[in-house]
């Protein structure tokens, strides 16, 4: 089993990371019964004692955050026994909602320390594959020092994929610098990162709202569990739920299916480095639109299961997806289907068959599927599945986020908290306006081909 590192950054990426770890120790319990360190669990844990028992784990992560509220609650809470404080890296004051502040301020004071950390999260693996960032980039610490430490990753481990899950502000955020900080903060995921997965705040909460109207609805037998993994805040950062929590655990569910294969075994498993391999024909066009199915049976909905080929339709719906878009309308460069369950390769190859004529793919990738099947499914659902869409969709989201980088930055307004930061100058802002607009422009020259795109003319026939 291959092993990755976790680093959260942020507050975002710190109740994020802490909820996946929670779900994630559920799994291992449900199928390691006898409660034994194995090589499944050794993809995110250590075990820091001479007893195989899972009491004695440590994780394998980086909690990073320049305010001490979400990481004290952490060290406070369930979870508290698995960290030490070699793992973590706080201040007091925060980044007051400033890219500048987190990248240039955060990012220079704690560069070495940071890079300490780095290097000895890094020593204690011993097949090192993958790292995970987490983080929001509406607010200064996500965003600014989130970016930062992308930046060192790629420069101290450039051998090792970089998966970054970015939680993206919506419009009616009230982060007023939300924008600048987004726009600034994108600039170093299309040059650092492997892949991004953007998550958009706004749908979540639409999600959430979807499964709160089941709750409250008349049938019984669509009935949320109270106790379910994303209508319930226990075992997470906080003992009570909080607002927040219900879509914290949609994110760290996609974590979990995205990452099945590195910690469980299946007919058909996927490398976290094949994913970027895979996925990505174009190093900067690396945003995977990513869609969970089924979405009710997250919230432990009481509800008949989904039919397995209406799963893998679902899966391309656009009320399945983290972000608001519509991948039919554009063009598929790639796809990846991870499924976990009693799932076999005649059903995936079924599903690809039957959806394949409704999805526009470039002419010269159109057998651009990437396929995953993990046995061990969800704890208390038969099956799942998560696909990662490298789709040209994703720049509607991004001329919408430039749009309102423009209102602001049109009227310089707050213009003068970033430029009192030292190291920070209008050209920052140009270059990374600059940054988005020819990632736009990239997107939109593959988006022209699909007027051209014609079916496969038949084969010839040559007479006898």
């Amino acid at each position: 089993f291959s092993e990755a590192e976790l680093f959260l950054v942020g507050q975002c990426g710190n109740q994020v990371g802490c909820r996946f770890w929670d779900l994630a120790l559920r799994e291992y319990a449900s199928v390691n019964k006898r409660g034994l360190y194995d090589e499944a669990t050794s993809s995110f844990f250590r075990n820091e004692c001479a007893g195989l028992t899972l009491a004695n784990l440590n994780l394998q992560a980086v909690l990073v955050d320049m305010e001490e509220g979400v990481i004290g609650q952490i060290l406070q809470g369930p979870l508290r026994e698995l960290f030490d404080s070699a793992q973590l890296l706080t201040d007091v004051s925060g980044s007051g909602n400033n890219w500048a502040t987190g990248h240039m301020t955060y990012g220079s004071v704690y560069r070495e320390l940071i890079v300490d950390k780095l290097r000895k999260a890094a020593e204690l693996c011993d097949c090192l594959q993958c790292f995970f960032l987490i983080h929001s980039l509406g607010g200064g610490t996500g965003s600014g020092l989130g970016t930062r430490v992308l930046g060192l990753l790629e420069e101290e481990f450039p051998g090792v994929s970089r998966i970054v899950t970015s939680m993206y502000p919506s419009a009616e955020d009230d982060v007023i610098t939300s924008p600048y900080n987004s726009v600034l903060a994108m600039r170093e995921l299309t040059e650092h990162a492997d892949c991004v997965l953007p998550v958009e705040n706004q749908s979540l909460i639409d999600i959430v709202q979807k499964i709160q109207a089941v709750a409250h609805g008349s049938k019984p037998e669509l009935m949320v569990r109270r106790d379910g993994t994303v209508s319930s805040g226990q075992g997470g950062v906080h003992e009570v739920e909080k607002p927040f929590d219900a879509m914290n655990n949609i994110v760290a569910n996609l974590l979990l299916n995205m990452t099945s294969s590195a910690r469980f075994e299946g007919s058909l498993n996927v490398d976290l480095n094949e994913i970027a391999m895979n996925l990505v024909p174009f190093p900067r066009l690396h945003y995977l639109v990513p869609s969970l199915t089924p979405l009710y049976t997250l919230a432990d909905v009481n509800a008949v299961p989904r039919r397995l080929d209406q799963m893998f339709s679902d899966a391309f719906s656009k009320d399945n997806q983290l972000i608001r878009a519509d991948p039919k309308q554009s063009m598929y460069l790639a796809c990846a289907l991870m499924v976990r369950g009693n799932v076999h390769v005649s059903d995936l190859r079924r599903n690809i068959e039957r959806l394949r004529p409704s999805l526009p793919f470039v002419s010269w990738n159109q057998e651009g599927w990437k396929t995953g099947l993990c046995s061990v499914p969800p704890v208390g659902h038969s099956h799942s599945l998560l696909a990662l869409a490298n789709n040209t969709c994703v720049k509607l989201n991004f001329m919408e986020l430039k749009e309102r980088f423009i209102k602001l930055y049109r009227k310089k307004a707050h213009l003068h908290h970033f430029l009192h930061v030292e190291g920070m100058d209008v050209g920052c802002f140009t270059e990374a306006a600059s940054s988005l607009n020819s990632l736009i422009e990239e997107y939109d020259c593959l988006d022209a081909t699909k007027a051209r795109l014609t079916r496969d003319p038949p084969r010839l026939r040559i007479a006898a």
